[in-house]
């Protein structure tokens, strides 16, 4: 909202119209996908309710598919498959009110997406949550869920429960997975550290990605000292969510516990 007798330079102006478009389009779109899940949500426990009480078979999905698009021709979204889904979203999700909030905060293509490929209550709405939180599209979500992001979220085996004090251990442990998976790399499992070291950082975007949200590239071979010593680390991170900065070293070697509390990749 503009402020009354404030004079702004050019640029400022320039920049609050942007803003103010930017975050009206916004509203807009959130408005309209939670409209269109309502009316998805709808139709679907309507052709549930009525094939229950009236025990139409599922042919009457292809008529009522070809009344819709006779009635409303410049619609999309209508087709048997598309009003097939829509039954299987209101199977999914009775509550139209957790439609409103909770699912309302992706699209319409994300939920299909999660219908076809995830089938555990829980896990499905794991990944609504990490797509609205992390802005994925759909691609990187289906990316993240044939990873089984899931599944290995929060779970490597850290020593950050004995070396940070609370609550950060506890927001360390669960920025971490197990494993990580760079099958982008494409190197062989004889790679050295330095290979390893150089693809990852070539790959940044997509390390980025493995390693999840929150996470700030500063550099390789980072140059510290340390009571008159000198110290090289293969890759520093900041983490803004944890507000510190995330050691990575990369080891052909085992673990060993008394490495200090850092994101260690080894190949064995």
């Amino acid at each position: 909202m503009f402020l009354e007798n404030v004079f702004l330079r050019y640029d400022d102006f320039l920049h609050k119209i942007k803003s103010e478009i930017r975050l009206a389009r916004f509203k807009a779109n959130v408005a309209a996908n939670s409209a269109l899940l309502d009316v998805y949500w709808q139709i679907g426990w309507w052709i549930l309710h009525q094939q229950n009480k009236s025990r139409w078979g599922s042919k009457v999905i292809d008529k009522l598919s070809r009344d819709l698009r006779k009635e409303f021709p410049d619609m999309q979204g209508l087709s048997t498959r598309n009003l097939k889904y829509m039954r299987q979203f209101a199977l999914a999700y009775p509550d139209p009110q957790f439609v409103q909030g909770v699912l309302a905060q992706i699209s319409w293509y994300h939920h299909i997406t999660l219908l076809n490929k995830v089938k555990n209550d829980t896990e499905r709405l794991f990944y609504i949550g990490e797509a609205h939180k992390n802005g994925w599209s759909r691609d990187v979500m289906v990316a993240q869920i044939d990873s089984f992001y899931y599944q290995r979220k929060g779970k490597a085996i850290t020593n950050f429960s004995s070396a940070l004090s609370s609550p950060q251990s506890d927001l360390a442990q669960q920025m971490t997975k197990d494993p990580y998976i760079f099958d982008f790399l494409a190197l062989t499992d004889q790679c050295q550290e330095k290979e390893l070291e150089d693809a990852l950082t070539d790959h940044v975007m997509k390390f980025l990605l493995e390693l999840g949200a929150g996470f700030a590239f500063v550099g390789k071979q980072y140059h510290i000292e340390v009571d008159d010593q000198e110290f090289y680390i293969d890759l520093l991170f900041y983490h803004l969510k944890l507000r510190c900065y995330v050691v990575v070293e990369l080891k052909k070697a085992s673990l060993r516990p008394n490495m200090p509390a850092s994101l260690i990749f080894t190949s064995e």
